[in-house]
């Protein structure tokens, strides 16, 4: 479904810094990940980034950071249906201050984002786990936070938007100061559920 293992380079990854985009005369600033071919899972590709490319986005509610996201349109792709899927992904920090943060998983689509909560992701610190992540998408929304929307007074729900995600990502939330320090994350897949058999 979705394979990210980073041969080639960095596969349209970035990172977002809302502090720069907002004197960016109303564009969004979006910061492509650092790629390195060889040093990830079996010595394979991988990429990362820093405090440097990302800032709190304040719009959202808690406070988040984005640090790893990616945009299907970014590379003429659809819209893609992740209810159900399951995803595996392996996060490194190296001098990764959270500061409080927890990391967590989020999808976005029809205007709105919502943050997998109920599943906080483990981001190995120095050196790469054994395991990776691993998470089920499923639309239960004790699981999941809506951080934002377009539309305050009608966010999508998330049913809606795990049927129709045109972007998602990584972010910090919880952090009571700007998380600093690197992440790098290497062999990211979503594979069709159970449901999706």
């Amino acid at each position: 479904m979705i394979s990210n293992h980073f041969a080639k380079g960095p596969e349209g990854w970035c990172s977002y810094d809302y502090h720069a985009s907002m004197v960016a005369d109303g564009r969004n600033v979006f910061i492509l990940t650092t790629w390195r071919p060889t040093g990830g899972i079996n010595d394979g590709g991988y990429i990362f980034t820093d405090h440097r490319c990302w800032s709190a986005d304040t719009p959202e509610r808690p406070l988040s950071i984005l640090p790893l996201l990616f945009y299907r349109g970014w590379v003429d792709a659809d819209p893609i249906d992740l209810h159900q899927a399951d995803l595996s992904v392996y996060l490194k920090g190296d001098k990764l201050r959270l500061d409080g943060a927890h990391c967590y998983f989020w999808v976005y689509g029809a205007g709105t984002r919502w943050h997998l909560t109920g599943s906080p992701l483990h981001v190995h610190a120095g050196e790469w786990a054994s395991e990776p992540n691993r998470l089920s998408l499923r639309a239960d929304k004790d699981l999941w936070h809506m951080s934002w929307s377009a539309t305050a007074e009608h966010p999508a729900p998330l049913a809606t938007v795990l049927s129709d995600v045109v972007s998602y990502g990584f972010s910090f939330v919880g952090f009571s100061s700007e998380v600093t320090g690197r992440l790098s994350m290497a062999e990211f897949d979503i594979l069709p559920g159970q449901g999706q058999m």
